[in-house]
C-alpha cells in the first residue's frame, strides 16, 4: 500500500464513507510541499448531493485557495475520478492524480494524461476490496453514482 500522508488520508476517508452508508470512495488533496489541503469522501447519499464525489469534497474541504496552492498539487483518489472530478482537477491545474484502483471504474486517466498530468495507479488490494464489498451489498447505489 502506498504509504504517503496523501494515501492513506484518502483510505480513511474511503472507510469513513462505507462506515456511513455512502459510497466508499476516498480523497485528499495535497500541496506540491506535502501538506494536506483537504480531504473528503463521496458525499452524495449522505448529503442528497449530485455533485459531492470524493475529489470534488476534498476540494471543498480545502476552502477557498488562491490558485497558486493548486499548482503543483496532487489529488489522491482510492478510485478512478469520473468525467466530473477529471475536469475538476485539470480545472485547478492539479499536477498529478494518484489513483488507489482503476480495476473497478475506469475514468478520465486518459484524458488527464493527453492534458499533460501525471497519473499513477497504485492498483491496491484494500481499495478494490472495499469497492466490491459495496457494489455487490448496494448495486442500486453505485449504479446510480456513476450515472447507469
Amino acid at each position: 500500500m502506498d504509504q504517503t500522508p496523501g494515501f492513506i488520508a484518502a483510505v480513511e476517508e474511503a472507510k469513513l464513507g462505507y462506515a456511513e452508508g455512502g459510497v466508499p470512495i476516498g480523497a485528499a488533496l495535497v500541496s506540491k510541499d506535502g501538506q494536506i489541503l483537504g480531504r473528503g469522501h463521496n458525499m452524495r447519499v449522505q448529503k442528497g448531493s449530485p455533485v459531492l464525489h470524493a475529489e470534488m469534497s476534498a476540494l471543498e474541504n480545502s476552502g477557498r485557495l488562491p490558485a497558486s496552492a493548486y499548482e503543483g498539487a496532487t489529488m489522491y483518489t482510492t478510485l478512478s475520478p469520473c468525467d466530473m472530478c477529471t475536469g475538476a482537477c485539470l480545472l485547478y491545474k492539479v499536477n498529478r492524480v494518484v489513483i488507489g484502483e482503476n480495476k473497478n471504474f475506469l475514468g478520465g486517466e486518459e484524458l488527464l494524461k493527453s492534458r499533460g498530468k501525471e497519473v499513477i495507479v497504485v492498483d491496491n488490494q484494500e481499495c478494490k476490496d472495499l469497492m466490491e464489498k459495496f457494489m455487490k451489498e448496494k448495486p442500486e447505489l453505485w449504479n446510480e453514482d456513476i450515472a447507469v
